[in-house]
């Protein structure tokens, strides 16, 4: 199994300010990411300046306040990608930043960016899925709030548009999602039915179902963290804070651990217990020489150092070239 590319999902919980941003990107790395991702737009390009919030933006901003204007105080400054990303490169750790418009996107681009993550507000944005397809960018698209056939369109556009290298991250877009809105067997199914690479966005509270995601074969894992869940923001409430990204991080390193191979084969670590846990044909009494073996005379003990069970039959009728005690191995 390939390791689980983790993805730290800063978002827009540095409140626009570069050094909760920097800080965030400490805390990626001592919970030992792979990468850390930020959001790149221009409030102007992404929202109608009368748009509503979502029910969980009401309850964790100024019900007053417009998207508009809440967005604009999460922006980033062109300056500030350029500095958070030499931050990252110092750091060993990947930038990445999801665009929420062509403007955006073709800025990532020029800053030299490897991956493109679509959120998935944009799958139903065709100008916007067709110029990220023309970046020949490996690509990740979160599918929240999408049906099968929807996410089968837009990798459709994608494919047809110069996007080769795309994996879905199966997602449920309510901050914090109930567990019964999960899903996750849909991240399988959508794997099977469209032939891509799947992984997960999670939005849930708490780290099991990430790690359940892996389990399920997950190759991509995206969850939001924070540095406080106290701090005023949209994202902060449904986001991990870092002790519990750093347990999630080590929770996935673990299951994959376990996970190993799709062969069934005796261990190292147990081959030492074979002997010691399985069992021999022996003598249930004393057996005379030429006696016949009999379903009474005969039954299994442990060691298995001798004549295995799986032969019982084989043993059933042949004669006893010799004396036997109760509990002494049969042999022949």
């Amino acid at each position: 199994m390939s390791k689980v590319f983790i993805i730290a999902e800063a978002g827009v919980n540095h409140n626009g300010d570069i050094e909760t941003a920097k800080r965030l990107v400490d805390e990626a790395v001592k919970a030992g990411a792979d990468a850390v991702k930020f959001q790149t737009f221009k409030a102007e390009n992404l929202v109608c300046k009368d748009a509503k919030k979502a029910e969980y933006q009401l309850k964790t901003t100024d019900k007053m306040e417009t998207q508009y204007f809440m967005l604009k105080k999460l922006e980033l400054t062109e300056k500030m990608h350029w500095e958070l990303q030499e931050y990252c490169r110092g750091k060993d750790i990947i930038f990445l930043s999801t665009p929420f418009d062509i403007e955006s996107a073709r800025m990532l681009v020029a800053m030299g960016i490897s991956i493109i993550k679509i959120p998935s507000g944009e799958i139903t944005n065709f100008p916007y899925l067709r110029e990220i397809a023309s970046q020949h960018k490996k690509v990740i698209l979160s599918t929240g709030m999408s049906s099968l056939s929807e996410v089968g369109s837009a990798l459709n556009v994608l494919r047809e548009n110069g996007a080769e290298d795309v994996t879905l991250l199966h997602c449920n877009t309510q901050y914090p999602t109930p567990l019964s809105d999960v899903n996750l067997l849909a991240m399988v199914s959508m794997g099977k039915e469209l032939r891509v690479p799947v992984g997960y966005s999670d939005h849930t509270q708490g780290i099991e179902v990430p790690l359940a995601a892996v389990a399920l074969g997950a190759c991509v894992i995206e969850k939001h963290f924070t540095l406080d869940r106290n701090m005023e923001g949209p994202d902060h409430k449904a986001s991990l804070e870092p002790s519990e990204l750093k347990a999630m991080v080590e929770g996935i390193r673990r299951i994959e651990l376990a996970l190993g191979k799709d062969v069934k084969q005796v261990s190292a670590s147990e081959k030492a217990n074979i002997d010691i846990v399985r069992k021999s044909i022996v003598a249930a009494k004393q057996i005379r020489q030429g006696e016949t073996f009999t379903e009474e005379n005969m039954t299994t003990k442990r060691p298995g150092t001798g004549i295995s069970p799986m032969r019982w039959n084989e043993i059933i009728g042949m004669r006893a070239d010799r004396d036997y005690k109760a509990d002494e191995m049969i042999q022949i």
